[in-house]
């Protein structure tokens, strides 16, 4: 049975302060995304038919999976997977720059990226309880939306181009319930690079939620 594994960090620890402390990304990494990855392995033991499914096929495809794991991989491989996406979207203070082809289409769909950015923020600060804000590529536009808990958007057939995570565990030991802080802080740490390749792929492919 393939066994999924915590993705190591694409930075050190430190390496997003002071947006996000050291102390966070350790305990968002080391605890909750690996209580995820173990959850999410342990949900698909039983079923060995489905070792060579991608973590994306899961989430896509999620009604077709047996009854008795559904619920534990929409949880825990929605931890596991919405967690991998959110690292790489992140990246040191200043190390990339707004541009490139999403900033053309934001700027189409949104009318500028202020308005996206508003828009981004209010799904991430109203979202009740825990879940996640998201920008995402839906068939032939941008769309901004909001999840409870781990869901994603690819169960939707919706392509996740950038996520920010607004469960209390994200930003409670720096920013205690300072959710709107946490989110306007976000966009000094937000990888454009790799939400552009994420854009790029998303329009290539021919139907949202492919394996990969």
């Amino acid at each position: 049975m393939t066994m999924f594994k915590l993705p190591e960090l694409p930075y050190a620890y430190n390496a997003l302060e002071p947006v996000m402390d050291e102390a966070t990304l350790h305990f968002h990494h080391d605890k909750h995304h690996a209580t995820y990855t173990a959850n999410l392995n342990k949900a698909l033991e039983s079923h060995p038919e489905l070792a060579e499914k991608s973590i994306r096929y899961l989430i896509a495809h999620l009604n077709l999976l047996p009854e008795d794991i559904r619920g534990a991989v929409r949880n825990n491989g929605g931890g596991y997977f919405n967690h991998a996406l959110f690292w790489d979207m992140m990246a040191p203070e200043r190390s990339t720059s707004f541009g490139g082809p999403v900033a053309g289409q934001i700027e189409k769909d949104f009318g500028s990226f202020e308005k996206f950015k508003k828009k981004f923020s209010a799904a991430a600060v109203s979202q009740f309880g825990s879940g996640w804000a998201w920008l995402v590529w839906n068939k032939d536009h941008l769309e901004v939306l909001s999840t409870a808990n781990q869901d994603n958007p690819l169960t939707e057939g919706k392509k996740p181009l950038l996520a920010l995570d607004v469960w209390e565990h994200a930003y409670y030991l720096q920013y205690q319930n300072r959710r709107p802080d946490f989110v306007e802080a976000f966009f000094w740490i937000i990888n454009w690079d790799y939400v552009n390749e994420l854009f790029e792929d998303a329009k290539k492919s021919r139907k949202c939620g492919a394996a990969e």
